[in-house]
This record gives structure tokens, C-alpha cells and sequence, in this order.
């Protein structure tokens, strides 16, 4: 049987970060994976962290299993995260949320969910997507086509096609969006463009798919979530999928959370006992560590205020990088405009050169990016921005 396999395509991201790592250049930067970096290039554990995982430390009595739903503090909490305290589809118990294995783990599960509902369905992602999103919704035999989004020449949306792309879409079908942060554009909905995409949600009747992978890493964690909780208090039926990776810093201890919110109670009570079975088919129990600290931050009045502090520190790091090599791009001569780089949210962004310059930045200079210019904007520093302005500088 093993004879018969043909090699899969390596991940561009994972030998980009390989080719980095044999690099012997003294300036060598990688733009590649898209993990937050503190200005020495280090990827931190949060202060907050340490302290909940010291908590746990102290206070874990068993290893034993926690059971497919996991830790009932941490969905509670993390649906107040996602949705606010206060909001009506809380307040009517039309939520209904499982820990998963991250993000990854959380839109793997809503994706087997939905094959189960509907067999046939159509999901419909913008175009471009996060990399994995496809592979993800194929593998649980999802049928994937593409809607309008960024335009690689204006650098700006497509928000005029986007709209007349998802009016045409029926209610049968799903339709996956990028709460904040879009990966890998950078390029997010206003507050106005969700309102009209939320209306248009309405009217079609198709089921929105909502990934917030990076809330509190655009504009701030209640802002972030503007369109989440806008579209949970306008449609029957949604499904979010959140992660802790990346405002949490837990990148490998894997905890996320998969969200249905339908029409009433008892119907998501329904959906609940599907969703359960999906979870107990593919990897039976989550994971419990991660969860454990993410509540005690949460659930913790000081720790909580810590986190929001250190996450404010990061997204300002974030931000900031952003304005840095802009400014720096102009200092070096540069004429072509690189603003849109500044007004963008969230990890990534497109430079906008193409794949003959990637390389030519990677063989010349040691810079590494995927070959549609997406850079992390986390790997950007005070000490690297310099070259790497100059450098983009010459290959321009």
C-alpha cells in the first residue's frame, strides 16, 4: 500500500523556516511563521501565564480525563470573550461551546459538523484565505469555492465584488469570515462594511462560519469582536471558531473553542449532542492544560487585567512595526507607496512584489518570505528594520 503513495507538496512556510534556520547570515530575517515576536525576536511566555500555569502546577490533582465538551469554565469564559457578557444570544442560552485543539482543532470540528448537517454543502472562502482553510474543509469532503476580497493592485478590498459575490450565494450554503486580522491580507472589514455584510447575511439566509483567531490583536479585544457579536444578535444560525495561540502566546499547548449559536435553546441543545459526537469521533477529549490557564487569567480579576495589558503591549508592537518600515521605506529612497502597509491590522500583510523578488530578497539578503510577498509584520524589529528597508530598497 505505502508503495503506492506519491509525496505531498512540503509546506511552503515550515521549509522556509528551515532554510532560515541553516541560514548563516549575520542579518538573516525571518517573515515567514506568523508568531508574535518581542523586539529581540523572541517568542515570550506571558507574565499572566506563568503565573495561572504555577497555579495549576500547585493545584492539579489529576491527569484524568475532562470529557468532549472540556472544561465548562473555559467555554463559558471564552464565549464571554467572544460575545460579551451581556449579549442577547448568551442571555437566551442559544450558545453552545466545546474546547478544542486549538484553532486549527476548532474549524476541523465545525467542518465535520457541517458535513454531518448538510452533506452536499458548499463553504465559501475569501479570496485569499489562510493556506490551511481549504485543505481543512476538503479533508472533512466540504466542497470550497472562493468569494472576492483583497485586490493585489490597489491593496485595498474588494468590497464592491465581495458584496455582489455573497448576494448571490443561497441559504444552503456556509459562508467563512475573518473576524479581525484577516490572514493574509491584513486587510479587515470596517464597522460599516460588516454591517452590510451582516445584512446581507440576513437577507440570503446562508450560515456564516466566523474564524477569530487574533482577537485583541487589530484594534482591541471588544472591538475585535464587533462583527462576531453583530452577526450572533442578526442571524438564527452561526458558527465561530476562536483560538488562544496567538493572544494568549499558547502556540503548542493547543486550546481553542468551537461555538454554535442557533435560534432558540432547544435546538442548540440539539446541535450541542451532534457536535459532541464529531468531537468524540475525531480526537475524542481535548487537550487540558492550555484551557486551565486561559481560565484562571480569565476568571481571575488581576490576571485578566495583566493579560489585557500585555496583549495591548504586543498589538502596539504589532502596529507599530507597521508605521516603522513605511517610515523606514521612505527614508531609503523608495517612491513606490507602502502606506497601506500602516493602515492594515493584525500579523500579516502582502509587500506587494513578486515571486522573482521574493527570491531575490531570500538568495541576495537572507530575508525570508512566502513567495506572495505575506510577511509577518511580528518579525520586523528596531534592530532589522533598517536592513530590511535598504535591502527591499535595492531589489525594487
Amino acid at each position: 500500500m505505502l508503495k503506492t503513495l506519491t509525496a505531498m507538496p512540503a509546506d511552503p512556510i515550515l521549509g522556509l523556516l528551515t532554510q532560515y534556520r541553516q541560514d548563516s547570515h549575520p542579518q538573516k530575517i525571518d517573515l515567514g511563521v506568523g508568531v508574535y515576536k518581542d523586539p529581540a525576536g523572541h517568542t515570550p511566555i506571558l507574565d499572566c501565564v506563568k503565573i495561572a500555569e504555577q497555579q495549576r502546577t500547585d493545584t492539579e490533582t489529576t491527569k484524568v480525563y475532562i470529557g468532549p465538551t472540556g472544561s465548562e469554565n473555559f467555554n463559558q469564559l471564552m464565549s464571554e470573550l467572544a460575545f460579551g457578557q451581556t449579549h442577547p444570544a448568551l442571555l437566551a442560552n442559544r450558545v453552545k461551546t466545546v474546547s478544542t485543539p486549538g484553532g486549527t482543532g476548532a474549524l476541523r470540528v465545525a467542518a465535520e459538523f457541517i458535513k454531518s448537517c448538510k452533506p452536499n454543502v458548499v463553504i465559501w472562502v475569501s479570496d485569499p484565505t489562510w493556506a490551511n482553510h481549504t485543505g481543512l474543509f476538503e479533508a472533512a469532503g466540504l466542497t470550497v469555492n472562493t468569494y472576492p476580497y483583497y485586490d493585489y493592485d490597489t491593496k485595498t478590498l474588494k468590497f464592491d465584488e465581495m458584496k455582489a459575490a455573497l448576494s448571490q450565494i443561497g441559504p444552503d450554503d456556509f459562508v467563512l469570515l475573518h473576524a479581525c486580522c484577516h490572514n493574509p491580507s491584513g486587510m479587515d472589514l470596517s464597522t460599516e462594511q460588516w454591517d452590510q455584510v451582516i445584512a446581507i447575511t440576513a437577507k440570503q439566509g446562508f450560515t456564516p462560519l466566523i474564524d477569530m483567531a487574533y482577537q485583541g490583536f487589530g484594534d482591541g479585544v471588544d472591538e475585535d469582536a464587533y462583527g462576531v457579536r453583530q452577526m450572533a444578535a442578526a442571524v438564527e444560525e452561526m458558527i465561530l471558531c476562536s483560538s488562544c495561540s496567538k493572544n494568549f502566546g499558547l502556540y503548542r499547548e493547543r486550546i481553542g473553542a468551537c461555538t454554535l449559536v442557533a435560534d432558540n435553546s432547544q435546538t442548540a441543545n440539539i446541535a450541542f449532542s451532534v457536535l459532541l459526537y464529531v468531537v468524540r469521533c475525531i480526537y475524542s477529549m481535548p487537550p487540558a492544560h492550555g484551557a486551565a490557564l486561559v481560565e484562571t487569567i480569565l476568571g481571575t480579576a488581576e490576571l485578566k487585567k495583566q493579560w489585557l495589558s500585555e496583549l495591548t503591549v504586543m498589538r502596539d508592537r504589532i502596529n507599530g512595526n507597521r508605521q516603522m518600515l513605511v517610515d523606514k521605506l521612505i527614508e531609503n529612497g523608495v517612491t513606490q507607496d507602502f502606506s497601506f502597509i500602516a493602515k492594515q491590522k493584525g500579523m500579516f500583510s502582502f509587500l506587494g512584489i513578486n515571486p522573482a523578488q521574493v527570491e531575490q530578497l531570500k538568495q541576495e539578503h537572507s530575508i525570508y518570505m512566502v513567495d506572495s510577498s505575506r510577511m509577518s509584520i511580528a518579525g520586523i524589529s528596531e534592530s532589522n528594520v533598517d536592513y530590511l528597508a535598504k535591502s527591499i530598497a535595492k531589489i525594487l
